[in-house]
């Protein structure tokens, strides 16, 4: 019998799960350990943030779920791993403290025969000062109980602007200088924009867009060259088109490093500091590790190991040049070197370096996105590593067969650009790599153009909202449910 912990039940722990608990008998035990109560579908956080859906919508608790699927779940955080065991306890465990219930502050040792850590990212406000939800009139829409108090307070804002001849200003975007999901601000700027029109207080906001970016539609991603219609435009060409249609003005390369009440600083890549007013932002945080620490069986450190920053994997993470990076560079399988028998997929492994082209400002100041690893990504990781595990268990020994590189990995994603069954509007777009590889198209951006498009319309709107159901269905394991792709 083979125990599989998993840490996490975000989309890549939880996608690992299912899998692993359909495709294995119940000989194996699946246990899955996670500080939330509830699964959350993040994407979809966006519509809670302008009221559109409720936390009720994107949320559903795991712990029926699990029980009736025969999957082991601990409301806990982790404290330490130990991939070694120690002088007591002879397998390799994770040391997990309760956050619910009676078991609040209670330690315990969970042992483990393979490891997924899927616990995804630390949402690193304190690294920017004053940038904490709900202070200094700044929001966030990274959770769902963030989300509806930026959702609260925008219509605060607009009913105020309703019932007055006073104006607004909006500022959304990254509110890091190496912050990354910029995918997620802008489909909130854009939805944002889309509720100001539909309460008829659209001309009293002046609305602006700050991004760490060197160019619009960056997206953490080195942007992309798109096929779109009949033509072949840049990603910047099109959200500049997107933006300009509706009024919102852009500040790039931006790295804010300090918000007061309706005041935010930046930086910028000349070295110039610089402020900018708002009445109400929302501003992505700095993603970071959970600073996690790693000891052997004689109780040493050995935290450089398993983490640096993120858990390390089969990553080349040598120092070198940006023209010396390659898509090789990248993970395949998502194992730790050090343990065959711990993996990290989705945001919870250490990236070998940024997507985007690193830029330091005049004064030295690094200002350039972290790359994304979200959505697709995660699932599509956390379901081959679980095919891993599921390989290795039948076969005896560490099997590797499941392979995926986001250099030769597609994602479509679809960005929401404002809510309505005749109304709304989606930007869709589909990017192979993800990683650009520059060797193999080398005169179309490091991408494939013939994968690699965007459109724009009511149609993605559809498509969003379809996607919507169709993952939230796939995430509670009804009948058929592995037939949705990740």
């Amino acid at each position: 019998m083979s125990k599989i912990v998993i840490l996490g039940a975000g989309i890549s722990g939880h996608t690992a799960a299912a899998h692993l608990r359909r495709k294995l008998s119940k000989e194996h035990e699946v246990l899955v350990v996670s500080p939330n109560r509830n699964y959350q579908w993040v994407p979809s956080n966006i519509w809670v943030g302008i009221g559109r859906m409720k936390s009720k919508d994107v949320i559903f608790p795991l712990e029926p779920l699990y029980k009736r699927k025969g999957i082991g779940y601990k409301q806990a955080k982790v404290v330490s791993f130990h991939p070694e065991g120690d002088t007591k306890e002879s397998k390799p465990y994770v040391l997990v403290e309760g956050v619910f219930g009676d078991a609040i502050g209670k330690q315990e040792i969970v042992t483990y025969d393979y490891l997924i850590n899927a616990t995804g990212p630390k949402l690193a406000f304190d690294l920017t000062e004053g940038l904490l939800p709900g202070t200094n009139k700044t929001y966030s829409v990274c959770t769902y109980d963030h989300a509806e108090h930026a959702s609260k307070e925008l219509h605060v804002l607009i009913n105020k602007l309703k019932k007055t001849t006073q104006k607004a200003k909006i500022l959304i975007g990254t509110g890091h200088a190496k912050a990354t999901c910029q995918g997620a601000a802008f489909e909130y700027i854009l939805n944002v924009e889309k509720e100001l029109v539909k309460f008829g207080v659209r001309d009293k906001v002046d609305i602006t867009w700050i991004s760490n970016e060197y160019e619009l539609g960056d997206f953490g991603m080195d942007g992309m060259l798109l096929t779109y219609g009949d033509a072949i435009m840049k990603s910047s060409e099109m959200v500049e088109m997107l933006f300009e249609d509706r009024g919102i003005k852009w500040i790039l390369g931006a790295g804010v490093n300090k918000v007061e009440d309706g005041i935010v600083h930046y930086e910028n890549l000349e070295g110039e500091f610089k402020t900018e007013n708002f009445d109400f932002a929302m501003l992505i945080p700095s993603f970071s590790g959970h600073g996690f620490k790693a000891f052997d069986k004689n109780n040493t450190d050995i935290t450089d190991k398993l983490f640096k920053g993120f858990m390390i994997v089969d990553a080349d993470y040598s120092p070198k040049p940006y023209e010396e990076w390659t898509v090789q560079d990248w993970p395949e399988t998502y194992q730790n070197p050090s343990y065959s028998n711990i993996f990290a997929p989705g945001i919870a492994f250490a990236p070998p370096h940024s997507i985007s082209k690193p830029r330091k400002s005049k004064n030295g100041t690094d200002i350039f996105p972290s790359p994304p690893r979200t959505g697709m990504p995660s699932g599509i990781t956390a379901k081959l590593v679980a095919d891993n595990i599921i390989d290795s268990i039948k076969s005896g020994s560490i099997s590797l067969h499941h392979k995926g590189s986001m250099g030769n990995m597609g994602a479509a994603c679809i960005a929401s650009a404002g809510y309505g069954i005749t109304q709304g509007s989606g930007v869709s777009m589909t990017t192979y790599p993800i990683v650009p590889d520059y060797v193999r198209f080398k005169n179309t951006g490091g991408r494939d153009l013939n994968k690699t498009f965007g459109e724009i319309g009511l149609a993605g709107h559809w498509l969003k909202l379809v996607l919507h159901y169709a993952f939230i269905y796939k995430a509670k394991m009804k009948p058929f449910w592995w037939l949705i792709p990740e």
